[in-house]
């Protein structure tokens, strides 16, 4: 029962939009979710690739509640980091490359511009920090990886802020959204592309190995891709709540945010020729297919 590519994560955001590109186009993917594959697990890791023997491992998997990892840091860290480990070092050994989704949250936030590859990590909260220990793990583990840095993903599947603020939409007449702090708002199905092309190029043994960064076109703030969901939105819904921007201090969460999160995509496009659509493009794309889907699935 061969694949040649692996998924863990496969029932997450990312993994569900990956694993069903793979399979419109035919290609030989298998996805693995929590209960197929407990990436926290050496075992259960061991027994997936020993039963698919895979050439390719990609790694969704994570731990991604931000304020939840301030008081749940001990299962924060023992999913984004023992278990990128454990995805590595099975990979070393049966000499598998991976692929392994980062995250934005490794900066601190304070540069003016976007953030490069060879931009120094100063997490500030602990879902930042564990995933760069992530990071660190796989590249003391494995030689043949590609991290991949992305920020404020939203798609079709999962839960992510552009469904949240579709719902809220349908909730209220004001929304009240942070417009201090910005980034790449990035597709998932920008990402399920961009893994697609990095593993082609992993599997042909291109020497590629190493962190890139990968974002949707274009910078925003919360406010302002909120504002543009909203304004997508009225076309189905004939509500259009008025979106009022706030400050941080307007809005205190749990877990410190990074004021920007801006990514620098340039590396990565010079090396696997793939560059995301505008956020705005996609953002509409992801509106229409909600609503196509049904008011259900827009409002969940």
């Amino acid at each position: 029962m061969n694949a040649s590519t692996i998924v863990f994560g496969a029932g997450g955001q990312i993994g569900r939009e990956l694993v069903s590109l793979a399979e419109i186009r035919g290609l030989d993917i298998r996805g693995l979710t929590h209960a197929e594959a407990d990436i926290t697990n050496a075992v259960s890791v061991n027994k997936a690739f020993e039963k698919f023997k895979p050439a390719l491992a990609i790694n969704c998997a994570a731990y991604t509640a931000v304020d939840r990892a301030e008081h749940e840091t001990e299962l924060a860290n023992t999913i984004n980091i023992d278990g990128a480990e454990i995805i590595a070092t099975v990979c070393a050994s049966m000499n598998v490359p991976l692929i392994h989704l980062s995250t934005d949250y490794v900066f601190d936030g304070n540069k003016k511009g976007a953030y490069t590859e060879s931009d120094a990590p100063a997490p500030v909260n602990a879902y930042g920090r564990s995933k760069l220990a992530g990071e660190k793990r796989i590249q003391a583990a494995l030689k043949d990886y590609v991290i991949l840095r992305t920020s404020w993903v939203y798609g079709f599947y999962g839960n992510n802020f552009l469904k949240t603020i579709l719902r809220l939409t349908q909730e209220r007449d004001e929304l009240r959204v942070v417009s201090d702090q910005h980034g790449c708002p990035t597709a998932a199905a920008d990402i399920a592309e961009a893994l697609l092309v990095v593993g082609e190029k992993l599997s042909a043994q291109e020497p590629v190995a190493g962190i890139y960064h990968f974002a949707g076109a274009g910078r925003a703030s919360w406010y302002e891709f909120a504002n543009e969901i909203v304004k997508r939105q009225s076309a189905f819904t004939n509500r259009s709540p008025k979106v009022t921007p706030i400050s941080t201090a307007g809005y205190p969460t749990p877990a410190k945010r990074p004021m920007n999160s801006e990514l620098s995509s340039a590396l990565f496009i010079r090396t696997f020729g793939y560059t995301a659509k505008p956020w705005r493009e996609r953002t509409a794309e992801t509106v229409d297919a909600l609503f196509a889907a049904g008011p259900s699935k827009a409002a969940s």
